[in-house]
């Protein structure tokens, strides 16, 4: 669609013009009613293409994993996010973190590693907040900026804000046009609460093995996911 990839193209350049933004990851979702065929990933690379070629920053592909059973039999290294040895996979939004706990296995018997994503706004951590610091021991663990901004309720702020200390990457779970991939108010947030020195590592992409294009002086040059 010509009229959405202008305005993703405008949503982009305004990443790096106001928020600092100078990596971001497109991680389209692999869910159990919706895998990553040939044919939509061929889409996908087609898509992210165009995009990467016009784009003002530097545009990286990856893809965000719901567990099923049938990704244990794949390759992990097929949903890297690119540039990196990380693989992307989220608790489960319901239900046990048996699944996530297997995938999360899997990806790292292939030598990669797994980053346990959105924690703070899942069922089974909600449930029994300790989970996440389990998975923590295990894996790096990616909060959202918009948890830690509180637009998901109170419960899910509350939740994120206990869980930044065992936290590796803070992400913006970008989604759609009406919830942009923004970083630098929850980097100015968490700068204010630990220090620059606590935040930076959290935002500049180090955890993902990156390095910032440039200077943070007041906001995140960091990668979305």
């Amino acid at each position: 669609d010509v009229t959405t990839q202008k305005q993703i193209l405008t949503l982009i350049r305004d990443l790096q013009r106001d928020h600092g933004t100078a990596v971001l990851f497109a991680t389209p979702h692999v869910w159990p009613h919706l895998t990553l065929t040939d044919e939509r990933e061929h889409a996908i690379t087609r898509a992210y293409e165009r995009l990467r070629a016009r784009s003002t920053l530097e545009l990286r592909l990856g893809y965000e994993l719901t567990p099923a059973p049938p990704l244990l039999r794949e390759d992990p290294a097929r949903y890297m996010l690119e540039g990196t040895e990380v693989v992307l996979a989220e608790v489960p939004f319901s239900g046990p973190a048996s699944d996530l706990i297997l995938l999360a296995e899997h990806i790292e018997r292939s030598g990669l590693t797994p980053l346990v994503a959105h924690p703070e706004r899942t069922e089974p951590v909600l449930d029994r907040p300790e989970l996440a610091r389990e998975l923590a021991e295990r894996w790096p663990l990616q909060l959202n900026a918009s948890s830690l901004l509180g637009r998901h309720g109170r419960e899910i702020e509350e939740l994120a804000w206990e869980l930044l200390d065992v936290a590796s990457i803070v992400a913006s779970d970008g989604h759609r046009l009406a919830r942009p991939a923004r970083l630098d108010e929850a980097y100015e947030r968490v700068k204010e609460r630990v220090g620059e020195e606590t935040a930076l590592p959290l935002f500049d992409g180090s955890a993902l093995g990156l390095r910032p294009a440039r200077p943070l002086p007041s906001r995140a040059s960091a990668p979305d996911a």
